[in-house]
């Protein structure tokens, strides 16, 4: 899969010629015209890389980046700014951007850092599949096995598993995983995950005797032990 895109820019025509001249070059795009949009699409599909302007209808392009980065932490974000001051720029890249590039810029300086910043999350992109001892999980479809069983998983369970699974071994913080796979936002009880955390346990535990397990670290977060 090619990178994933999400052009950030309310100018029609600079946010439509850079989708289409994207496009062209084998990126997968997606265009937002306001920062509440943006979040939007960057949660319902993905994206691997934001092109961000800093100057939005709705909310600050800062803050956009902010809640960008607080939901996904491996997202490359480069700002597009009309503003020269130096200060604006180290603000955005305090609030989490990874790059800059002031307008007006060439396609071709564009295309350069996209280049470069997709050749960096090729070696940096988590692991498509899985294993730990009898757990197996596919991120792309989206399924898992226990015991050579597949598991009925609903999709924040999957979205749980997924991550404790990846770092398996080690301690998953509460506030990472509400972050992650809930929402940086989230105003509701953190009772939902230990509810979650149940549910998944006794699907696990529903396919038989196996390795491993979740343990819970109290006041601190999870873990999946390594079998």
């Amino acid at each position: 899969m090619g990178t994933r895109v999400l052009v950030v820019e309310d100018d029609v025509t600079l946010g439509g010629g850079l989708r289409e001249a994207l496009a062209a070059q084998g990126y997968g795009v997606s265009w937002a015209r306001t920062g509440a949009e943006a979040i939007e699409l960057a949660t319902g599909g993905p994206a691997d890389l934001v092109l961000l302007d800093l100057k939005l209808p709705d909310l600050d392009g800062v803050e956009v980046c902010r809640r960008l980065r607080a939901r996904f932490p491996a997202l490359r974000i480069v700002m597009l700014t009309a503003r020269r001051d130096e200060v604006d720029v180290v603000v955005g890249l305090d609030a989490g951007a990874d790059d800059y590039l002031t307008k007006p810029f060439g396609l071709a300086e564009l295309l350069a850092r996209l280049r470069a910043h997709s050749r960096s999350l090729e070696q940096h992109r988590p692991a498509a599949r899985l294993v730990a001892g009898d757990l197996e999980l596919d991120r792309a479809a989206r399924r898992a096995w226990r015991a050579g069983r597949e598991l009925d998983l609903r999709p924040k369970e999957f979205d749980l598993l997924a991550l404790l699974l990846s770092e398996a071994g080690s301690v998953v913080t509460r506030e990472r995983i509400m972050a992650e796979v809930w929402d940086e936002h989230w105003f509701g009880s953190t009772k939902t995950l230990d509810m979650h955390i149940a549910a998944l346990r006794r699907k696990l535990s529903e396919h038989g005797p196996a390795s491993g397990g979740i343990t819970t670290l109290r006041g601190v977060g999870y873990r999946m032990e390594l079998p």
